[in-house]
């Protein structure tokens, strides 16, 4: 690929390079077929604009390369388009935020947390003095609920800047002298500890501990906020302006953090109104015909909020090897022109309906999920999110057909995997692209929630959380401890949503990327071999299609990637299949 050729690529090459991990990216290097999913397009528009760049995360899906990108790059001007206040004050509820009031049992401790390395010589006042502009800042963590009465929807409310007390947010424990064993323990009983003393109807969103080592060691930092304040891009934006934060702070700078972007209230006020609108309300028979399709994706199980409260899962996590791991983020989303979620997808579509078939629950090939995306996406006109703290999570289904499957050529990763996953790819692509919409029908509008709200609900729900650093060394600072890269807890009478729910995240380690797939369920539905047979399956899937991605006629494109001309499947296939021949007599 060709070398920067303006000072705009050679920024956006160096960003491209620096959020995807690699050493180089060339100005032709298509940003998704290097590993770039939709979670890390929001961390390039971010560190561009740091760079001095405007981008949005459309301009790059639609460019995907660097040429094409800084063609419509702008200069990048911290001009606030919205008051400074404008994030405070009550908050309208979004969709996600209904759909968790809508559970059964408590959620007053529903958290993420995550556990980084803190550089050596940072002092426990220089911590506080960070986190207090960080808490300034980003105005999601000053949140407070307030309820008019036991079991009823409370009222949230963004506190002013000044009514967070650091001091007692933030605790320091010695651990000079401990080994790293010993401190693993000490944060595994901390991140138990500090999950109970959040409390949104007192204010206190979030709990810091820091295991200070002494002032020649690095230390630790765990941080543990109530889900209702962050979700999984948001603790990139934390984690990075806490090391800025820090860092000013040591050096007896106060922290000063730039107001840029849409705040979560004025987001979350728009949904509202977006919502009522002609052309969100257009999309209802799309909703209502997945969710009517009466498709038991994983049989006649029944979950029973009495019963099957987080108290009750069960789990296992499996990582996929490197090899194929590097496939899948390069080599098939390069041959299909698709995307990491594309592929992921299609795989647990072939893998739920082969274990569906083998297990004696039916023939059909059709699977309905539970898919959960990023949701910063959600509103029609353009708004920058990329900086902005707070919970954006969509969470919508897809229905999703296989069609006829020739299982034995699946497994042999011949032609008929490459078809399926093209024919699952456009389904996935349609609901996609209405996503976001469906939350807003099913919450925020009176005359559609009451008819999506009777329709059955998917038995699985599915989360790609995109790619963490793990692949922490002495050297790295403020990188993610692998057992706490990003981890997450519920009260354990809360109710749960789904028979079976699926949590995947790409960690870059040392020895390479690995997906990392947790699967829990509750332990009256499923035995442990039955949910690890399904999802072994997946990975065998998975396996096969890295396989088949690697072939000479693997790959292609799908209507949806046409989007100036009206093809079939077949025609695009034919096409291709006579463009590739006259190539080769060249």
């Amino acid at each position: 690929g060709r070398a920067p050729r303006t000072p705009q690529e050679e920024v956006l090459c160096g960003v491209f390079a620096e959020v995807l991990g690699v050493e180089r990216v060339s100005i032709d290097d298509n940003f998704f077929e290097l590993g770039g999913d939709s979670i890390l397009a929001i961390q390039v528009v971010r560190r561009a604009q740091q760079a001095g760049l405007s981008i949005t995360p459309k301009d790059l899906f639609q460019m995907k390369n660097v040429r094409g990108l800084a063609s419509v790059a702008t200069v990048f001007t911290d001009d606030v388009s919205e008051d400074a206040n404008a994030g405070i004050g009550e908050l309208p509820p979004t969709p996600m935020m209904r759909w968790l009031f809508e559970h059964s049992g408590p959620t007053a401790h529903f958290h993420q947390a995550m556990a980084v390395h803190t550089p050596a010589g940072l002092t426990f006042d220089a911590l506080r003095a960070a986190l207090r502009g960080v808490v300034e800042h980003h105005d999601m963590l000053r949140l407070r609920a307030t309820r008019s009465a036991a079991g009823t929807t409370p009222t949230l409310e963004v506190q002013q800047r000044d009514e967070v007390d650091i001091c007692e947010r933030v605790d320091r424990i010695d651990v000079r002298g401990l080994s790293d064993e010993e401190i693993d323990t000490l944060t595994r009983a901390e991140l138990d500890s500090a999950a109970q003393r959040l409390d949104l109807e007192a204010g206190i969103a979030f709990s810091v501990t820091w295991c200070d080592a002494g002032p020649g060691e690095r230390g630790r930092l765990l941080w543990v906020i109530h889900h209702l304040v962050v979700d999984g891009v948001s603790w990139r934006i934390l984690m990075s302006d806490l090391a800025a934060a820090c860092a000013a702070s040591a050096s007896d700078v106060m922290p000063s953090l730039s107001r840029t972007g849409m705040s979560f209230r004025t987001w979350a006020t728009q949904l509202q109104q977006l919502a009522m609108e002609p052309d969100c309300v257009a999309e209802l028979p799309l909703w209502m015909t997945a969710l009517g399709s009466d498709e038991q994706s994983l049989g006649p199980v029944v979950l029973d909020p009495a019963r099957d409260a987080f108290s009750t899962l069960r789990s296992i996590t499996l990582s996929l090897p490197e090899a194929p791991t590097a496939d899948l983020l390069t080599t098939v989303p390069a041959a299909f022109h698709a995307t990491v979620q594309d592929a992921l997808l299609a795989g647990l579509t072939l893998a739920v309906a082969d274990w569906r078939r083998r297990h004696g629950l039916g023939q059909s090939t059709a699977v309905l999920l539970d898919v959960e995306g990023h949701g910063r996406d959600s509103l029609r006109v353009p708004a920058d999110l990329s900086s902005t703290v707070g919970w954006f999570t969509s969470l919508y289904p897809m229905l999703l057909d296989a069609g006829e499957v020739d299982w034995p050529d699946i497994w042999a990763s011949g032609a008929d995997l490459g078809r399926a996953f093209k024919w699952i790819k456009e389904q996935v692509r349609e609901f996609s692209e209405k996503g976001s919409g469906f939350g807003l029908l099913r919450y925020l509008n009176p005359e559609t929630e009451t008819k999506l709200a009777a329709l059955p609900k998917p038995q699985i729900a599915f989360n790609y959380l995109g790619r963490f650093d793990v692949s922490s060394t002495p050297g790295d600072d403020w990188m993610a401890i692998p057992e706490f890269g990003l981890v997450g807890g519920r009260d354990p009478g809360m109710s749960v949503a789904h028979a079976i729910e699926i949590n995947a995240v790409t960690e870059n380690r040392v020895g390479g990327a690995r997906l990392t797939v947790k699967w829990t369920w509750p332990q009256a539905l499923f035995s442990d071999a039955a949910v690890r047979d399904l999802a072994e399956t997946w990975f065998r899937v998975l396996a096969a299609l890295a396989t088949h991605a690697q072939g000479p006629d693997a790959g292609g494109h799908t209507p949806s990637d046409l989007s100036l001309v009206d093809l079939s499947q077949s025609e695009i296939d034919d096409f291709e299949d006579e463009i590739g021949s006259e190539w080769g007599t060249w």
